[in-house]
């Protein structure tokens, strides 16, 4: 019987990553982005597409209403503002990176929670390890991540055993992303040095979305039936919690 999958910031360069594995596994799977990010980062073909945007509740509900019950639930969503101190950052930069990385997730997960639980499903949310490995100049990012974490485990205690929640938490990934251009706004690059973190990481390479994929699949497959609430870091052994 096929899988359904909906993916939450779908036309990104995870969500496209995990978009290609679950359509290689046969999952039916729907991308849920901004129009502007789908036109400009097509999604893999097979997928289904609905337009989303987190600051706007009835486009949300739309899209969700429109999708059947599903089986699993990844939230791939993430924006950051410029790389500044917190008191150099200002309030709408940072409401609008709390808004995407974590009040989207709240919304979202509630509109589609009774979808997942008529199937047994599983969310799999994508944190940071900015959540925990704090860093000058990612204050919301980092705040909106650890949030997003905390979300998850709360949530597992809270939905169980109808609907299992875990969450993986990248390291920085050399994507559109951190580049400037994908999301809401086209932005400056992050001063984001990947040659110093390879040569910081004891498996001595930055990471890609490829490598976020294998464990997304996994804890939304029944290979991890009995993980919830659980983290799982993806960062080359750059940090151990």
């Amino acid at each position: 019987m096929t899988k359904s999958l909906a993916i939450l910031g779908g036309a990104g360069a995870i969500g496209r990553a995990v978009t290609k594995a679950a359509l290689r596994e046969k999952w039916h799977v729907t991308v849920l982005d901004l129009k502007k990010t789908i036109d400009q980062y097509p999604v893999p073909e097979g997928a289904n597409v609905k337009y989303i945007d987190l600051f706007d509740e009835k486009l949300m509900a739309s899209a969700v209403e429109a999708l059947g019950n599903i089986d699993g639930f990844v939230n791939a969503a993430g924006f950051t503002s410029p790389m500044k101190p917190v008191q150099n950052t200002e309030l709408e930069e940072i409401k609008e990176v709390i808004q995407v990385n974590l009040i989207g997730a709240f919304a979202m997960t509630k509109l589609l929670l009774p979808k997942l639980k008529t199937n047994q499903g599983a969310i799999v949310n994508i944190a940071s390890g900015l959540a925990h490995y704090a860093r000058p100049n990612f204050g919301p990012y980092s705040a909106a991540k650890a949030g997003l974490i905390s979300l998850t485990k709360t949530l597992a205690l809270e939905v169980a055993p109808d609907v299992r929640v875990n969450a993986v938490a990248p390291s920085a990934i050399d994507t559109d992303f951190i580049r400037g251009g994908a999301g809401r706004t086209k932005a400056d690059p992050l001063d984001v040095d990947f040659n110093m973190i390879a040569e910081m990481t004891p498996l001595k390479r930055a990471a890609t979305p490829e490598d976020v994929v294998g464990p997304v699949m996994f804890l939304l497959s029944d290979a991890s039936k009995y993980m919830t609430g659980q983290v799982l870091w993806v960062n080359g052994g750059s940090y151990m919690p």
